[in-house]
């Protein structure tokens, strides 16, 4: 399965692909080169990240396939159609998707994809609520933040 090391703000993201599509997004242990040149798809998922990081770039164009429940995939696709600098509760995207608002938190920890499928734009009706990723809520936070600084000078 290729794969590609894409330093960014939040860590380096280790983007794998297989079958014409990214099928996952995870955080590198530490920082180091890649070790191959990138097929097409994932020189455009490099392209489309640091542009997003950049701060031009408000939605992904890219093949996905992430590998879940026929209940996840439906969250996940859901998650997809949240705005760019705009955020849903649980219990929301849970209205839209089905399931209950637990049932959609599950999902959103279980998102292979982060930042590209937006779980960081899910958020609890009291507060931030969780993230997976590496770094947590903080780096949340930091996805939120950036957002929210792009649509802010709109």
């Amino acid at each position: 399965m290729p794969t590609i090391l894409v330093p960014s703000p939040v860590g380096t993201l280790h983007v794998h692909e297989a079958g014409g599509a990214i099928t996952a997004i995870d955080w590198a242990p530490r920082a180091k080169s890649a070790s191959e040149t990138p097929g097409p798809l994932l020189a455009e998922a490099v392209r489309q990240l640091d542009a997003y990081f950049a701060g031009g770039l408000e939605a992904f164009d890219l093949p996905l396939a992430p590998v879940g429940t026929e209940f996840q995939k439906r969250v996940w696709t859901v998650m997809c159609a949240i705005p760019y600098g705009e955020t849903l509760t649980y219990g929301d995207l849970a209205g839209q998707a089905g399931g209950s608002a637990r049932s959609v938190g599950t999902a959103c920890g279980r998102n292979p994809i982060p930042v590209i499928v937006p779980c960081h734009r899910v958020i609890a009706k009291a507060g931030p609520g969780g993230y997976s990723g590496r770094g947590g809520l903080r780096t949340k936070a930091m996805l939120l933040d950036l957002e929210s600084r792009k649509t802010r000078l709109l």
